[in-house]
């Protein structure tokens, strides 16, 4: 009998199955006109200069999971210059379900818009959250580098990105809690006296309110216990004490999801009046904070040094990789964008042996060949230049 792909509603149990991208192609995307290469490897380094597009490579393989890549683009900004507007990339994965290939890219809509058209084996699949069925992916860029000292919007984006990997619904509940929020706020700019309207928004608006924030409490609870379960005092990648702060979590702890949604319902009709002057709605979990410590310092990732803090960024997101693989039963692809520039040579031969013992195939990127003289035989590495990828032979 052949075994299926699992429900991404209920992750299998048991180890992680191998995810690994065996060809890449890409059209139109960003600086590639047309790309098609193959790979065989468990950890595979894009070695170029600046500019020569090593980051777009990282930026396709992130489309195969919902949201908007790791840039955060928007669809029109993905197409190369000088093409046709529209873009494709498509992958061929080797997994324990044997080979599957993904493809996904936009296409003229008939008003002479953008669609984005994701496919499955050829067939049409209705979003890019179907993919999680055969693949998911976590990434780490230089962007994520001020996570501990940026905005808590900074961390709750980076905290439903985590949430979006073992949970891959809960794109589609933050969005609907956003427009919510937007629609109570235009309300009570506009008809601050209709209750009738504000009631039914509230009314709605504490049920995807209860509901977000159980899943990031979830995610968290279990990153943190995984976290806990293996840390090292010793490693070069120090273990994070992780918690989400805010008064909603506050009022939300150790109650029923019923009596949580009452609560928040009554203060959100209290507080009208205040959250009209405000031009916004003031409490709920999208004003929450996810809060990191340094566990062997017992300090705030805030408050470390510039290579503690990516240290510990990049042994949160492995203990994520890791999570993943537990939640789901896909060991995820793992993009790393020059991971490697600003580590000593003692943590850089650290992370490449975690990363060969993590089941995971890893997609790295930096400018020097020689930062990357330390990964397995078995590592492939390829020189990028612009619109190419080439085979390349270890740095000497």
């Amino acid at each position: 009998m052949t075994e299926q792909p699992p429900s991404a509603a209920l992750p299998p149990t048991g180890a992680a199955g191998p995810c690994r991208v065996t060809r890449l192609g890409l059209r139109d995307f960003r600086s590639y006109r047309a790309l098609d290469v193959d790979v065989d490897a468990p950890l595979v380094a894009l070695v170029g200069e600046n500019g020569a597009g090593k980051t777009n490579v990282l930026e396709a393989l992130s489309l195969f999971t919902a949201g908007r890549g790791l840039r955060r683009a928007d669809l029109a900004a993905m197409a190369a210059h000088d093409g046709p507007g529209t873009f494709s990339v498509s992958v061929t994965l080797d997994t324990r379900w044997g080979g599957v290939r993904l493809g996904t890219g936009t296409e003229r809509a008939p008003d002479g818009g953008l669609a984005r058209r994701c496919r499955i084996d050829g067939e049409t699949a209705g979003s890019p959250a179907a993919f999680a069925e055969y693949v998911r992916v976590v990434w780490l860029t230089p962007a994520l580098d001020g996570l501990f000292t940026g905005t808590p919007g900074d961390r709750r984006r980076f905290l439903d990105r985590l949430v979006l990997a073992v949970d891959p619904a809960h794109g589609t509940r933050v969005n609907a809690f956003e427009r919510a929020l937007r629609s109570r706020n235009r309300v009570l700019e506009e008809h601050p006296r209709n209750t009738a309207w504000l009631d039914a928004i509230e009314t709605e608006l504490a049920e995807l309110a209860v509901a977000v924030a159980a899943a990031r409490r979830e995610t968290v609870t279990r990153l943190a216990a995984l976290i806990l379960a293996a840390r090292d005092d010793a490693s070069p990648f120090p273990w994070g004490d992780l918690a989400i702060a805010g008064a909603f979590e506050d009022m939300a702890a150790d109650r029923p999801a019923v009596e949580v949604e009452d609560l928040y319902r009554a203060h959100l009709a209290e507080s009208r009046m205040r959250d009209r002057a405000a031009g916004r709605t003031l409490a709920g979990p999208q004003a929450s904070d996810l809060t990191v410590r340094h566990g062997p310092k017992d300090t705030p990732a805030a408050e470390c040094s510039t290579g503690e803090q990516k240290a510990l960024l990049i042994g949160l997101v492995l203990a994520h990789a890791r999570l993943v693989a537990a939640m789901s039963g896909l060991a995820p692809l793992v993009l790393l964008d020059e991971i490697a520039a600003h580590l000593d040579p003692r943590r850089r031969a650290a992370l490449y042996g975690t990363l060969a013992a993590l089941g995971s195939q890893v997609w790295m990127t930096g400018a020097d060949p020689a930062l990357f003289a330390d990964l397995p035989t078995d590592a492939v590495r390829f020189a990028v230049t612009p619109g190419r990828l080439t085979p390349a032979a270890p740095a000497a």
